[in-house]
């Protein structure tokens, strides 16, 4: 296998085999982005006079036309290659000659593959952001429109009080803000840029680091070249980290959509097509896409523990154990994608039940509802619930607050900030725009 490090001696198949593994596979997902670092790289060469300017023009062409392969989809790795970075400067080199080895002056491969990351995990993140922002907005249609259908709400399983199925989908879309947040925090951390940091020690050329920090479009430099290794597998983790939290709220919506579609409940429903059978049971109807996200949500909230472990124990440079980050990653960012996706997918499908409270066995939600209106009618509130307890532990409860009528938003009074009756929607968008970046 051909090596940028190679001096002579090469590693036995096993070794290779043991060393390399699948990363020639997972670096694929690196090739753009091992161009843009590279077409940065030899311009800023150019200007403290590493590379003529027509070399530089020559090799600019070059790596323009290897984008285009890689677009097309047309680039490959070399069977005897070891990996992107290799394989870029071979073609170079395989094209133009000797001006080729030239664009590898002043860089290693440490941090040619720590702006090879952070500029796929800026793109990555920069995606899942547009892909939450449009789950967001889902779930705020959806507040809007059922925001006067009344929803049993729990706690410990149990009935607790009234809540509605615009407070339930307002409540997820809040919680993506919070998500926002930290997934605008895992951006900071890797939009800044590492190139110059070499090895790990910086170099003795007079890099020019601000330049490839314009040209890359980092916010900021990891001015250390220490700092800069460092930064590797704490990327990958903050990534991770926000994805954790992501994938904790679509695992409680996935639960509450799994609990809500049993006919025990029967609170919403999807297109029979978007709901699998039984084997045996000709009734079945059951909710495979929801079951399957939970638990994809679930192994992705193990990505950050994994790379936590995987980084553990390491003394600060570069350690060939943070190759194996791309293993658990990787996949990790695709399965986030396909839950957002999977989630927005089902959402745009779903109907609602809007009698459900008419049904007498829910009148025990309004307990406290009965405990408020005695309050206000001047009894002390200690009474009242006591009063309440008591009429509810014989089966003697009512509540008289509906008037003979049926259950609504308007005859709950509801009307704080993000009650029933007050869901906030536009001050939780504007919540969203702020936090987005």
């Amino acid at each position: 296998m051909g090596t940028l490090w190679s001096k002579g001696v090469q590693a036995t198949q096993l070794v290779d085999e043991f060393t390399v593994s699948n990363d020639r596979v997972l670096d694929m997902r690196l090739a753009k982005h091992d161009v843009m670092g590279s077409k940065a790289h030899i311009k800023m060469l150019c200007s403290i006079g590493l590379l003529e300017k027509e070399e530089e023009e020559i090799l600019q062409k070059g790596l323009d036309e290897i984008l285009e392969e890689i677009e097309r989809g047309e680039f490959k790795l070399g069977d005897d290659v070891e990996d992107i970075h290799s394989q870029v400067e071979f073609l170079l080199t395989k094209r133009f000659g000797e001006i080729g080895k030239k664009i590898h002056s002043g860089r290693s491969r440490n941090d040619q593959v720590l702006v090879d990351l952070k500029l796929f995990l800026r793109e990555e993140v920069e995606i899942f952001r547009d892909e939450i922002v449009e789950l967001f907005n889902t779930l705020q249609q959806l507040s809007e429109k059922y925001k006067n259908v009344l929803l049993p709400g729990y706690t410990h399983a149990q009935i607790a009080m009234p809540s509605s199925f615009g407070m339930w989908f307002g409540a997820y879309a809040e919680a993506l803000v919070d998500d926002m947040h930290m997934l605008k925090g895992a951006y900071n951390v890797v939009n800044q840029n590492p190139l110059g940091s070499a090895a790990g020690y910086g170099s003795s050329f007079p890099l020019d680091r601000d330049m490839t920090t314009s040209l890359l479009g980092f916010k900021t430099l990891n001015y250390n070249s220490v700092a800069a290794q460092l930064s590797r597998g704490k990327s990958e983790k903050a990534v991770a980290g926000a994805l954790g939290q992501l994938a904790l709220t679509l695992n409680k919506f996935a639960a509450d959509c799994c609990m809500y579609m049993c006919p025990n409940f029967g609170f919403i429903s999807f297109p029979d097509e978007f709901t699998t059978g039984s084997s045996i049971m000709p009734h079945k109807k059951n909710p495979d896409v929801w079951e399957i996200l939970r638990g994809k949500c679930n192994r992705i909230q193990s990505l950050q523990n994994e790379i936590s472990l995987m980084t553990t124990n390491m003394a600060h440079g570069y350690h060939r154990d943070y190759q194996l980050l791309k293993d658990v990653l990787f996949p990790g960012l695709e399965l986030m994608h396909s839950c957002l996706f999977m989630a927005k997918y089902m959402l745009e499908n779903i109907s609602v039940k809007e009698d459900i409270l008419n049904d007498k066995k829910y009148e025990y939600l309004f307990t406290v509802e009965e405990v408020n209106k005695r309050v206000l009618e001047g009894m002390p509130f200690r009474e009242a619930y006591k009063s309440v307890g008591i009429e509810a532990n014989e089966g003697k409860f009512h509540y008289s607050g509906f008037d003979g009528g049926l259950p609504s938003v308007e005859k709950l009074h509801h009307t704080h900030k993000g009650s029933i009756g007050n869901l906030c929607t536009e001050e939780i968008k504007k919540k969203m725009e702020e936090a987005c970046f």
